[in-house]
């Protein structure tokens, strides 16, 4: 996954209040600091995953089921 062109699909939680989608290349995974939701005991603040480098010039973090392959 790392160097693919992805979509960010920003959620209706996201604390920038902006809703487009933003177009990136992924420049990092964090595999080894993934937990399961389930062991958390809670439903919010999932994991992080992949930084993401945006054609506009910012990094961001997002969770796999917020990104899609562009």
């Amino acid at each position: 996954m790392v160097g693919s062109r992805i979509t960010v699909i920003p959620t209706s939680g996201s604390r920038a209040g902006n809703t487009e989608l933003r177009v990136g290349i992924v420049s990092k995974d964090y595999p080894e600091t993934v937990i399961d939701n389930s062991d958390l005991v809670r439903d919010w603040a999932s994991v992080l995953r992949r930084a993401t480098a945006l054609d506009d010039g910012r990094l961001v973090l997002a969770a796999e089921d917020g990104l899609e392959l562009t």
